[in-house]
């Protein structure tokens, strides 16, 4: 049994320890989606633009996410305007990664899950939870 492989002889596990809550809220996971997309980063705006969040959403988001060390966020000048630019860590970029294959266990567990039901309506065989 494989560190993503809690299943019982019962069946089909539905607790993922490494659905990370920080990352696995659907903002948090907008925000490091699109900066994994950026390696250098993007500017606040475009970040918001992205994710299709408001200022003081996105704000709140970047502070926890930069709590946890996944983002760094930096401000400065450009164009004698403020900037805030942010970027993914290393650490964010591992966790994001790790984060995307608990993802995929589950959705290998739920693909399973269907093609057993659906095994056992085509034979007759009752179907068990």
């Amino acid at each position: 049994m494989n560190k993503h492989d809690n299943r019982e002889d019962t069946g089909p596990r539905f607790a993922y320890d490494g659905l990370d809550r920080i990352i696995h809220e659907r903002a948090r996971l907008s925000v490091l989606t699109s900066l994994m997309t950026h390696p250098r980063g993007l500017p606040f705006g475009d970040l918001k633009r992205l994710c299709a969040l408001t200022d003081g959403n996105l704000n709140r988001h970047l502070q926890v996410l930069e709590g946890a060390k996944l983002v760094a966020i930096k401000k400065g000048v450009e164009h004698n305007r403020p900037q805030t630019l942010c970027r993914i860590t290393p650490l964010g970029r591992r966790r994001y990664i790790e984060y995307l294959a608990v993802l995929e266990q589950v959705l290998l567990d739920a693909a399973h899950a269907v093609g057993v039901e659906s095994s056992a309506k085509a034979s007759g065989a009752p179907v068990s939870a």
